[in-house]
């Protein structure tokens, strides 16, 4: 996180730089532009500290009760931040509709814009603006597909038609990045380190960093087992259950784009491809530890479940109802869901915060598919920056 001279430095660069950021294909341009700040308001604030900042970082993405001692100035500034990443995170369920396979990272590209905007003076980002942002991270490409179109009354035979659609493929973030400073944002080597720092954090809990308690599987296995499944031609929350314990027994991995499936040499190079930044940075560690053996990112050890094929065994992508979505846009979906203070003893639940989800399996414990230096892990609900409780979409708690 920025200590007070980087705070300082880019106080100064918005106090004298007012430009306006524009991304060509809308309409109405992406403006942005800072009000008047004082240096010395934003040092007072801003103590620099690593503690105090990630607090600040826990609030904006995470929510809670504000401190009373905070400001009102500065309270504001968080509350118009947190409106501003709500907007982002409609504009990438946007994004994400639009992506045959995979999904864009939403935590990093909010992880970016908190990075870029946040010290401003109540920032704010309009549905235009925010979709011109997530852009940045994608580029879209013009397919055509062939679909039937009713019977030829004469011939009686099937009449099929040509259609074109338009679909998102994610970037590699060196790409988004200069896509931003195309569209007027300033990114820097510090904004960078800021933005994974503030990533690792939101999508983690705590820098990537974990010290609490967490409890490792046994020795990898790539069978799959429901022998412990009630019900399995439902998809239903005991079974779930059963099936991230067996996730966590079975000592799978974590990496990123994958739900369950054995990580396989080329699927690891498909996944270098698809995410050069989320699996690439890590893959020497991959290699060593999850190569050979099942893997899942946190939504994807959901999903995976969702996929799952019992009379199989086996992960079918896209099936059985459950549409590929993100952990945010899971939440989104939930009919049933509340504040993590109000959660019921339900195991099956999903818990919840910006960028990530695990599943709640009973007696204060989680089981969540944590990062990729940890695998699927077993956490304390207590120890974890958890904001929210969900029923997943396209699962039964009856």
């Amino acid at each position: 996180m920025p200590g007070p001279a980087l705070l300082a430095a880019k106080a100064a660069m918005l106090l004298s730089d007012e430009q306006t950021r524009k991304r060509i294909g809308y309409a109405v341009a992406a403006v942005f532009v800072p009000l008047v700040l004082v240096v010395a308001f934003l040092l007072s604030l801003l103590s620099g500290t690593t503690q105090h900042n990630n607090a600040v970082v826990d609030l904006v993405f995470n929510g809670g009760p504000v401190p009373t001692t905070m400001s009102a100035e500065y309270t504001a500034q968080v509350y118009a931040m947190q409106d501003c990443l709500e907007v982002l995170d409609n504009a990438v369920a946007e994004v994400n509709s639009q992506m045959e396979s995979g999904t864009l990272d939403g935590a990093m590209v909010k992880a970016t814009f908190f990075s870029l905007c946040f010290g401003g003076e109540n920032p704010h980002l309009s549905g235009s603006e925010a979709c011109a942002f997530a852009d940045c991270f994608v580029r879209y490409e013009t397919r055509t597909c062939t679909v039937e179109n009713g019977t030829d009354p004469d011939t009686g035979e099937t009449v099929y038609t040509e259609e074109i659609y338009t679909v998102a493929i994610a970037l590699d973030l060196g790409t988004a990045h200069e896509n931003l400073a195309a569209a007027g944002y300033s990114v820097t080597e510090d904004l960078e380190a800021n933005a994974r720092a503030v990533y690792d954090r939101i999508a983690y809990g705590a820098d990537g960093d974990y010290t609490g308690e967490i409890e490792y599987g046994g020795a990898r296995m790539t069978e799959l087992d429901v022998s412990q499944f009630t019900d399995p031609n439902t998809k239903n929350a005991k079974d779930l259950v059963a099936y991230v314990t067996h996730a966590w027994e079975s000592g799978w991995g974590y990496v990123w784009g994958t739900f369950g499936q054995t990580l396989t040499k080329s699927l690891f190079e498909s996944k270098l491809r698809q995410y050069p930044e989320g699996v690439g940075n890590y893959a020497d560690f991959i290699r060593s530890n999850w190569l050979g053996g099942r893997t899942a990112d946190c939504v994807g050890l959901i999903k995976g479940y969702g996929w799952l094929d019992v009379d199989t065994l086996t992960i079918r992508y896209g099936t059985n109802g459950m549409p590929d979505i993100g952990a945010d846009a899971m939440y989104r979906n939930a009919k049933v869901k509340g504040s993590i203070d109000t959660i019921p003893e339900v195991p099956g639940l999903a818990v919840w915060h910006s960028g990530h989800i695990g599943v709640y399996i009973g007696n204060g414990q989680v089981i969540e598919a944590m990062g990729t230096k940890y695998g699927v892990v077993k956490t304390q609900l207590s120890q974890r920056s958890w904001t929210a409780w969900l029923e997943i979409p396209y699962v039964s708690y009856d």
